[in-house]
């Protein structure tokens, strides 16, 4: 299960993810106070050196990682917590706290290796029990946005620096999924506190906060102790929750800020006004969810006739700004879990969707649906006047606390968009999963998707054969009915110049090697 997020407020173009943001954000809320004294002067520049001003739309809600989970806000928490794994560039798993991982011989039990004589902040030791703590507390804790991750793990024995995980069955992907998404690592003594660790985070990553000032404003400085410090070139960073979209770019400009997230509609503005955009790859997908469980979609003529119906390249003119591309996926082209064998399933033809409407017993008007959204957005628009071109009459509502429905699955018609997850079987089984949270049509499952899934869990990530199984299980989640695929695209980011080039691991934001100069 994806994490909880904060909704980016509304924009042109609303961004992949974010109405699961709000979704989630809302669902499970814990109630935060100011909890750290605040600093003299500003810690951006108080410390002197490289100060990193980011505007986030994705301003962390929760700062207890459980809790945020795997959605667009563990980018900003990577800032305070390491994890097990991380992904470069290609997108593989690559050593963080773990240096190195194995499996046994069956698959169905991993062991990693920490670096020794590493810290949280705290300074309690980043060893097996903290990692053993922080999976327990995954599984087991409330609120966490995680227990459906970690199903595969079904305990986990601490040796001092190995933490030996014993699955449920035969799973490779663990090294994919334990990474910032999933497992980020707090410190086991400032978890104990759950509440205080949402105002108060401990982690070992490469930051540490100073001030935090709940859904406003975090100012952190360099984490000596990071495993990595010496490739940490960022003194000070001063987190601030973004302002009103129209306004970002012009605080980029003045220096307000130097980096900031930026929805397609501000690219070209923020180009003019002399700043780098920095295009990261990424997984994100957006699709229309529906309920099979519901008339009129329990007839599947009329889910065919939406499919049909769906022009997926008007979401990427009208919405993206000439960065997105059409996708009938929950992946981007390109991308090693993209089926191309399914790449022309459903082409537009509304002509074709009329006649699925007639052979289904409705004449043109007769379907009435209310399309619910937790916040206006385009996409719903569009989704709108191509359905009432096929004689389908949709009704935009918009429900703040949307999340208690969907999750429910008492909808019948939403929108949803999601960042990906590291782990490609992650997210199939999210989507297409009879448990999936994306799939609005629980306990609905595609007819041999289970048996697909699991030969993924069991083929090693390295096999000559992995691209080619993964392959088969999008091709067979791809039957369900409950998801209509739109469009994809990368996210944005507008930063000065000062800025040096970051890494592209897709979807991550990493500081490693990134350095901040004069302008």
């Amino acid at each position: 299960m994806s994490g909880r997020l904060t909704p980016r407020r509304h924009q042109a173009a609303f961004r992949p993810g974010r109405l699961r943001a709000a979704a989630l954000g809302t669902a499970l809320a814990t109630v935060l106070v100011p909890a750290l004294s605040a600093c003299g002067g500003d810690a951006s520049t108080a410390g002197g050196g490289a100060t990193l001003k980011w505007a986030s739309s994705y301003f962390p809600t929760h700062w207890d990682p459980v809790v945020s989970g795997s959605g667009a806000q563990f980018r900003e928490l990577a800032l305070v917590y390491a994890s097990l794994t991380r992904t470069d560039a290609t997108g593989k798993a690559v050593p963080d706290l773990a240096k190195s991982w194995e499996y046994n011989a069956k698959g169905d039990q991993i062991t990693f290796h920490l670096r020794p004589n590493l810290k949280f902040s705290d300074g309690t030791p980043v060893d097996a029990t903290a990692v053993k703590a922080a999976i327990v507390r995954a599984q087991k804790q409330k609120n966490s946005a995680l227990f459906g991750d970690l199903t595969s793990i079904k305990s986990v024995d601490a040796n001092g620096l190995d933490a030996v995980l014993h699955l449920s069955q035969v799973d490779y992907q663990i090294p994919q999924l334990l990474g910032e998404r999933v497992l980020q690592i707090a410190s086991p003594k400032a978890a104990a506190s759950p509440t205080k660790l949402d105002q108060n985070p401990v982690g070992a990553g490469p930051f540490t906060v100073t001030q935090l000032v709940p859904g406003t404003k975090v100012l952190l400085k360099k984490n000596p102790d990071y495993w990595d410090a010496k490739d940490i070139h960022i003194d000070n960073v001063e987190l601030t929750s973004a302002p009103d979209a129209a306004t970002v770019v012009s605080g980029l400009q003045t220096g307000v800020y130097n980096f900031a997230d930026i929805a397609p509609s501000q690219a070209e503005a923020a180009k003019k006004a002399g700043l780098d955009v920095f295009v990261q790859p990424g997984f994100n997908a957006n699709n229309i969810s529906l309920n099979v469980n519901k008339a009129p979609f329990n007839n599947a003529k009329v889910v065919d006739a939406v499919r049909y119906a769906i022009n997926r390249q008007e979401f990427v003119d009208k919405l993206t700004f000439g960065y997105g591309s059409a996708t009938n996926q929950p992946f981007p082209k390109g991308y090693v879990a993209y089926d191309p064998q399914s790449a022309n399933d459903y082409a537009y033809d509304p002509a074709k969707s009329k006649q699925l409407l007639s052979e289904a017993g409705y004449k043109a008007g007769q379907i009435k649906l209310d399309l619910v959204i937790p916040a206006e957005d385009p996409q719903a628009e569009v989704v709108q006047a191509q359905l009432a071109k096929v004689g389908i009459t949709v009704d935009i509502k918009v429900d703040k606390n949307w999340a208690t429905p969907f999750f429910a699955k008492d909808l019948t018609l939403s929108l949803y968009g999601t960042t990906g997850r590291d782990s490609a079987a992650q997210t199939l089984t999210a989507h297409f999963g009879p448990n999936g949270p994306l799939n609005l049509s629980s306990p609905y499952e595609p007819s041999g998707f289970e048996a697909a899934i699991a030969k993924v869990r069991q083929t090693p990530l390295d096999s000559t054969d992995y691209a080619k199984v993964l392959q088969a299980a999008t091709r067979a989640g791809l039957q369900s009915k409950a998801l209509v695929f739109t469009y994809s695209s990368p996210n944005l980011i507008a930063k000065s110049k000062s800025i040096s080039a970051l890494p592209k691991n897709p979807a991550h934001i990493d500081w490693t090697g990134v350095t901040i100069g004069a302008n």
